[in-house]
């Protein structure tokens, strides 16, 4: 199949989340608000892995790994969305567009894998603590981060090169605030049912694969913390594994909700409030989740800080 462009337009326009005038302003701010939490948590818990060598452990490996790709496809999104409460018509090109939806695709899958990767982990450290340090390698670890990118690049081409397909030639409004998928495949003048096809199969193997093995491995977590006898342990664990259950079941549910469903059976509304979640929304709770409720990234801040204002004090002088 030749991926060549037969589109006659040079341009879309997002439409974005509302056109209420009232809300332009409060939600700019929301949403500000909210990436600038994304970027600043993702990125001071990659810093803090990278300067702190107790933190060079496989979890946190693959921690470091979640928060870059948080912050790589939230960049992707939201201040493009965000151009929509401050602009009369927020136009993007043709190949920002393609190109926008691409880096979506490859960020996002890559994710589900990285989760994947992190459950995986979790279980070999909770239920074989024995074998960790040997099945947890650093070559396993360093294998798995790249296949969960390699599904990313691969699927994100897939993706990309099945949109490139079709012909754009009337309205050039997209009901969306990025270039979705399915927002675009109602402004196409030939048939979308490929696409639609290669869009369940898939998104859906990326969706119900990688979620299908992080809730059997919390089956498994869970099924070895009911067997620990200290209430007070039990409670801990249950309480650390129910924050990442609910932070990986908001994910893939909305992202289910929008892609394993018919285009005809999810209204365009309907799909920018389930979008919100994948896009804004976990990217901002992750580092909160998987941080601020860690004793070792707790103790990782006040020593970098401390060393920070020894370094400090040390140029005074």
């Amino acid at each position: 199949m030749a991926l060549v462009n037969t589109s006659i337009l040079t341009e879309f326009i997002l439409l974005g989340l509302t056109d209420e005038p009232d809300l332009q302003i409060p939600l700019f701010l929301l949403f500000l608000f909210m990436y600038f939490i994304t970027v600043l948590g993702n990125l001071v818990l990659m810093i803090l892995i990278v300067l702190n060598s107790h933190l060079h452990t496989p979890m946190y490996f693959f921690l470091f790994n979640l928060s870059f790709v948080d912050l790589c496809y939230s960049s992707v999104i939201t201040p493009k969305m965000m151009m929509n409460f401050i602009l009369k018509k927020n136009i993007i090109s043709y190949v920002g567009c393609m190109t926008q939806l691409f880096f979506f695709c490859f960020y996002i899958i890559s994710e589900c894998y990285v989760l994947m990767s992190m459950a995986y982990d979790r279980y070999v450290a909770i239920c074989n603590p024995l074998l960790y340090n040997i099945t947890m390698s650093t070559k396993v670890c360093s294998s798995l981060i790249l296949g969960s990118y390699l599904m990313g690049f691969f699927d994100a081409m897939i993706h990309t090169g099945c949109m490139l397909r079709l012909t754009f030639c009337d309205t050039n409004t997209i009901n969306h605030y990025f270039c979705d998928p399915l927002p675009l495949f109602q402004l196409s003048c030939t048939s979308t049912y490929v696409n639609e096809i290669e869009i369940f199969i898939v998104g859906g193997k990326d969706i119900i694969l990688p979620s299908v093995i992080i809730f059997t491995s919390y089956g498994f977590i869970l099924s070895s913390i009911l067997q620990i006898r200290s209430t007070e342990g039990r409670s801990k664990a249950f309480s650390t594994c129910s924050s990442h259950i609910i932070a990986v079941s908001l994910f893939f549910g909305s992202c289910g909700f929008m892609y394993l469903k018919p285009s005809s059976a999810v209204s365009i509304n309907q799909g920018k409030i389930s979008s919100i979640f994948y896009t804004i929304v976990v990217p901002m709770l992750n580092p909160l989740i998987y941080s601020l409720r860690n004793k070792d990234v707790l103790i990782a801040l006040r020593k970098t800080i401390k060393r920070r204002n020894l370094l400090i004090d040390t140029v005074k002088r």
